[in-house]
């Protein structure tokens, strides 16, 4: 499907751009299982939609730290802080998918602005992106602190867009998540599915303008000679 190249490019972080598999690791440190973590992140994701739905917001940690503790709870595990910490602090340790660097610095090579929007902290990301070494690259990491409701509600993307001072009809979104897409594309962006599962997009969600398995190949649609 084509696209025209916008001026922006808006990226989500957790799981899009970072590798969330060491946290499975953390769940089963804690004495849970690890595809508990996928149980929770789906979960922490339910909350601060409903939040949204109602006007209201909630810190991603915040809302994690308490489902973290009911799983503990259920699995008959003292919820101490010690360890909801040891766990959530895994955030912060994590690593970029191996295409993301090539990908983006192609993108930067087009003219492209580049920017982060997360549902979490744009803290925990700082040494993924330092270790990585695309800070320069990044013109603002962003999250949904300021406009105080989580994506994919409509005034997350209007806040990238007023820091970026461009239309969000010039601005794309690129997620893994198709409730992201859907959300940035109601707003005005145009959407791009970055399928590394390779599972079909739902169809009850606004089809996304651009699909690719990674980010390399999201910059190869977008280069001159593919134009």
């Amino acid at each position: 499907m084509a696209a025209s190249r916008p001026e922006v490019l808006v990226l989500d972080v957790n799981e899009t751009l970072s590798d969330l598999t060491p946290m499975r690791q953390r769940f089963e440190a804690a004495g849970l299982p690890g595809h508990g973590f996928d149980t929770w992140f789906a979960a922490v994701l339910r909350d601060g939609f409903a939040l949204a739905a109602v006007d209201a917001t909630a810190e991603f940690g915040a809302i994690g730290a308490e489902i973290l503790a009911g799983q503990l709870v259920a699995a008959r595990i003292e919820p101490s802080a010690d360890a909801i910490r040891d766990v959530l602090s895994g955030f912060t340790q994590l690593a970029l998918h191996p295409d993301v660097v090539p990908g983006l610095r192609r993108f930067h090579e087009l003219g492209i602005r580049i920017v982060t929007l997360t549902n979490g902290s744009a803290a925990m990301s700082q040494q993924m992106f330092t270790d990585a070494g695309l800070l320069p690259l990044l013109e603002h990491r962003l999250d949904v602190t300021v406009p105080g409701r989580w994506k994919p509600h409509r005034a997350a993307y209007e806040y990238a867009a007023d820091v970026c001072k461009v239309p969000m009809e010039r601005m794309a979104l690129a997620a893994v998540h198709p409730w992201d897409i859907d959300g940035a594309k109601r707003a005005g962006l145009q959407g791009w599915y970055v399928d590394r599962r390779r599972t079909p997009y739902p169809a009850m969600f606004t089809s996304p303008d651009l699909t690719a398995t990674d980010f390399e190949q999201l910059a190869e649609r977008l280069a001159p000679s593919a134009a």
